[in-house]
């Protein structure tokens, strides 16, 4: 007799009847009842309108990667259970992705918003880049057309840059994680670039779906270096150009966009020394002109001085020969007085002067005998010595 089982452990056995089912089978039907709850448990109804089949899914909201509603038709993959406390079948979701143009139109749109209402795309968080970049992070297919384009031109434009080459699928189921790996190993160099450019060639929304991708979209908005995102055609809009920090229209567009143009540099170049030269040569001509002035100005302070000098010489010339006239009177008047004070006048009629220990004697009780006394003469002078005082003006002289 076959054993009996309890439900929970028949649905246990059920459960491990389905993992069997390889969980890469890619199912695809319209979204309908979709709902999230508590901010991270995401359910809806996937369903078959052909065969109105009705298949019940839950997914968890970092497990979603793009933008759902009611009504779009997606691819999912998961794996099938039957929750036993429900006693419904579920099928556990890993991936979803939207399905034909009108669905993957309606995620890029749904996308746009949420990411436009977080601020990702405000033109006041995005950056210059630098005029003249040594090092450019690449990162697109080697096989795409996009490569060639804009290494071309990057070189035609300006050589000397280095290239920092990141190779990735720019569609399939691996493009997203290659690019945002990629984005993640630029930024993490030591040697950073100063720009990177994201680039592909043009597409359909379902080519470009990578781009559309929120992970890419928050990697490049978390880049520390400058993004240059040229995807497409010049019509085609993806959200990666939006974060950008640059869209440029093509991929020769993004090698424009971070290198100058020889040709241009040069006109630069030689309009800046033209510039130069003039302002130059305008400061040469307002500095001589100051000196012109200056020089003017001390010519004429110095005729004026010149002027002063030749007057106050003719001054002094004419006041000197006034003052050495007068000079020449007071001093003849002194002369003659000198001359008739002179004490040799006197001694030329007789008279004499005698000097006793240096002074002139007036009187000779100031003499002893044998004083030794100097008589001058009008003509020389003798040495004596007293012999005799004869009283008052009486002496006697040898």
């Amino acid at each position: 007799m076959t054993p009996s089982l309890s439900v929970s452990q028949y649905l246990e056995l059920v459960n491990v009847s389905l993992g069997q089912i390889p969980a890469d089978f890619v199912i695809e039907g319209e979204i309908s009842d979709y709902k999230v709850s508590q901010g991270k448990w995401v359910s809806f109804d996937l369903k078959d309108e052909e065969h109105q089949a009705l298949l019940k899914c839950f997914m968890t909201t970092w497990q979603l990667k793009t933008q759902i509603e009611d009504g779009m038709r997606v691819h999912v993959k998961g794996a099938p259970k039957i929750y036993e406390r429900f006693g419904t079948f579920k099928l556990n979701v890993t991936e979803v992705e939207p399905v034909g143009e009108g669905a993957l139109k309606r995620a890029y749109e749904l996308l746009k918003k949420k990411l436009e209402r977080e601020g990702l795309f405000d033109v006041s968080r995005k950056r210059p880049l630098p005029r003249f970049p040594e090092r450019i992070g690449l990162i697109t297919s080697r096989d795409a057309a996009a490569y060639g384009d804009f290494l071309r031109i990057l070189n035609n434009r300006w050589s000397g840059v280095q290239v920092v080459f990141c190779h990735v699928h720019v569609q399939g189921r691996e493009a997203v994680d290659e690019i945002v790996h990629a984005l993640d190993q630029l930024n993490g160099l030591a040697d950073r670039p100063d720009v990177m450019v994201l680039t592909r060639g043009g597409g359909g929304l379902e080519d470009l779906h990578a781009f559309n991708d929120e992970q890419v979209a928050r990697a490049i908005y978390a880049s520390t270096i400058p993004v240059v995102c040229a995807v497409g055609h010049e019509r085609d809009e993806s959200l990666a150009d939006f974060v950008a920090d640059v869209r440029a229209s093509t991929p020769s567009n993004a090698a424009e966009r971070v290198v100058p143009s020889r040709e241009e540099v040069r006109y630069e170049i030689d309009a800046l020394s033209a510039h130069l030269t003039s302002c130059v040569s305008d400061a040469i001509r307002e500095r001589l002109s100051v000196i012109d002035q200056a020089t003017s100005r001390v010519r004429f302070l110095l005729e004026r001085q010149k002027d002063r000098l030749r007057r106050l010489s003719e001054t002094l010339q004419s006041g000197s020969a006034l003052w050495l006239s007068r000079l020449s009177d007071r001093l003849a008047r002194h002369a003659l007085v000198l001359k008739q004070l002179d004490p040799r006048r006197v001694l030329s009629r007789g008279y004499s002067i005698v000097r006793f220990a240096g002074r002139v004697l007036s009187d000779v009780s100031t003499l002893e005998v044998g004083s030794e006394i100097q008589v001058q003469f009008a003509t020389g002078s003798a040495d004596a010595q007293v012999r005799r005082l004869n009283g008052r003006g009486q002496q006697k002289l040898v």
